[in-house]
């Protein structure tokens, strides 16, 4: 039997009690893999000061899959988020998450069975922060075309591989009218290629209420990365928790399959973590990777020794997490199969490209964001081809009019525009001349029209 070589990643915490589980199990069905074990973590902190060593991102690149416990990520502070350094390293564009009803794990529901696919790797994911005043911290949103594509066609690909009915857009475009609204369009243009499947949206606020109210509506669920992390999670709830909830991160040439709780080091050692969630998530790699027998076997066997009620702690049950392990490998008969490459669940991403995109865009002004403590800054009215139209304060109209009565904190936005196209050259003449008055300018936008569309928001009362 021809083996496959996949890395493993213990990761933090309960990490390598989990993995031990879950390698015991592979082992009782008979899985041909051979285990190349890798650090990431604080371990890896540790030991070389990368939380993601760059043998470790060889070993996935040359293995092509991998499997990870779970790592620690500091909050506000610390090393990076080893997941999204990963993600963003090896370009895994999709995360797949499914939420299903399980046997014997109570919850208000017991009909919910959600595909979740995320964007992996832009929007404020992409990690651009920067302070613009002493009071004032920014994170830039990116939304691409490109990478929207990306993610999108694979949800479409994935519905239709795996016999779903229906794919729905989750996002906000009624607020974030260009980046939301971008993400929509893309996947309205994607949506026309599949006639066979259903295709709508919805607004994430929405979309929550209705999965803590009605989630067996859902089926594929496509979204960017900032709302897909929360909607997983609410998925996760729903049908028992982060406990009992599989992820896999694919991208063109690898994956990487993980446990998407925590590292709970408050539990580690103590062998009462549950290690379902790498189980599934290892199910869900199985599948990737053509066993199909194994992965059906695995989840028989798991459906088996909850029914029975031998489960963890978390679960309301009293087995240790190596006895919940072994009653599911005493349900368990080695398989003899060949591994088939790729097969259900997992598909060839269609390669974007970038488009050749002929529109005229006309450069009419400029968003000059400067810092000034006391009320309004003392602005140039008139620069060259300039005049400034409006002054806004977090995202709120200030000036001209009467200044509302609201928190003005320092940071402005001075937005100037021309009556006709205007060059880069004119627009650092501006900077220069509020340079001179003693202004500080801290951040600089074009504003870009587009047959005499604006390719900007308005302020808040404009």
């Amino acid at each position: 039997m021809t083996k496959r070589t996949v890395t493993l990643i213990e990761g933090d915490g309960i990490g390598p009690e989990i993995s031990e589980a879950v390698v015991k199990i592979f082992e009782a069905v008979g899985a041909p893999i051979v285990w190349e074990r890798a650090e990431a973590g604080l371990a890896a902190i540790e030991r070389t000061g990368n939380g993601v060593p760059p043998e470790t991102l060889e070993s996935i690149k040359r293995n092509g899959i991998a499997i990870k416990g779970p790592t620690t990520t500091p909050v506000g502070g610390g090393h990076k988020s080893v997941n999204v350094t990963i993600r963003k390293t090896l370009e895994l564009y999709a995360n797949v998450r499914l939420s299903r009803s399980m046997p014997a794990v109570e919850t208000r529901f017991n009909n919910v069975d959600i595909f979740v696919v995320r964007e992996n790797v832009e929007d404020t994911y992409a990690g651009i922060e920067h302070w613009q005043t002493p009071n004032v911290a920014q994170c830039l949103k990116l939304i691409t075309r490109q990478g929207s594509e990306s993610v999108i066609r694979y949800a479409f690909d994935q519905a239709r591989t795996l016999g779903r009915k229906r794919v729905t857009c989750v996002h906000k475009a009624n607020i974030h009218k260009i980046t939301d609204g971008l993400f929509l369009d893309v996947f309205r243009e994607v949506a026309a290629d599949y006639p066979d499947l259903q295709s709508d949206d919805i607004i994430v606020d929405n979309c929550c209420m209705q999965l803590a109210t009605r989630p067996d509506q859902f089926d594929v669920l496509v979204l960017p990365n900032l709302y897909g992390d929360i909607v997983s999670d609410l998925c996760a709830g729903i049908v028992g928790g982060l406990g009992v909830a599989p992820g896999g991160n694919i991208g063109k040439n690898c994956a990487v399959f993980e446990a998407v709780h925590g590292s709970a080091p408050d539990i580690a050692g103590k062998g009462i973590a549950n290690p379902t969630a790498m189980l599934l998530s290892g199910v869900q790699m199985l599948q990737y990777m053509g066993l199909i027998e194994h992965a059906n076997a695995i989840q028989q066997a798991l459906a088996e020794t909850l029914a029975s009620g031998v489960r963890t702690r978390d679960l309301r049950g009293t087995a240790s997490t190596m006895e919940f392990a072994e009653a599911i490998c005493s349900r368990l008969t080695p398989i003899e199969a060949e591994a088939t490459g790729v097969a259900q669940g997992a598909t060839t991403p269609v390669p974007v490209q970038l488009s050749n995109n002929t529109e005229e865009w006309t450069l009419v002004g400029a968003d000059v964001f400067v810092e000034h403590a006391h009320g309004l800054p003392p602005m140039p009215e008139q620069v060259g081809p300039f005049t400034l139209r409006l002054m806004s304060n977090r995202g709120t109209k200030v000036w001209p009019g009467p200044t509302p009565d609201i928190l003005i904190i320092d940071h402005h936005r001075c937005r100037y525009v021309a009556d006709g196209e205007v060059t880069r050259k004119d627009v650092l003449h501006l900077l220069s001349d509020i340079t001179a008055r003693g202004i500080v300018w801290c951040q600089v936008e074009m504003l870009n029209k587009v047959d005499g569309e604006a390719r900007y928001s308005k302020a808040q009362g404009e």
